[in-house]
């Protein structure tokens, strides 16, 4: 796939849904790619820890006006429970075509 990389997390690779919603919103996208891997994987984790899908929509649509917003991690998150200490940036990488 050609295009630009937008790049997951720490420990948790970039789901579809967000993706898509990140290249549909530039500003949330360019917070995005400015944070770093471990603050992209505290997003996703958020994301990804809630049980139903309207709940999960609505964190989708919150991390992206909170990242368009300019904030950089999850308000009143204890932070994800999968990253261990010393994991490296292994989170996987979505292209966006150009």
């Amino acid at each position: 796939m050609s295009g630009l990389p937008i790049s997951g997390g720490v420990v948790h690779a970039l789901p579809e849904d967000l993706g898509a919603r990140l290249i549909a919103d530039p500003s949330a996208l360019a917070t995005w790619q400015d944070i770093t891997p471990l603050a992209r994987n505290e997003w996703i984790c958020w994301i990804q820890s809630v049980k139903r899908a309207e709940t999960r929509r609505k964190h989708i649509d919150r991390a992206c006006a909170d990242l368009t917003a300019g904030k950089r991690r999850p308000c009143c998150w204890p932070g994800c429970p999968h990253r261990e200490k010393g994991t490296g940036a292994r989170g996987s990488e979505m292209h966006v075509r150009s």
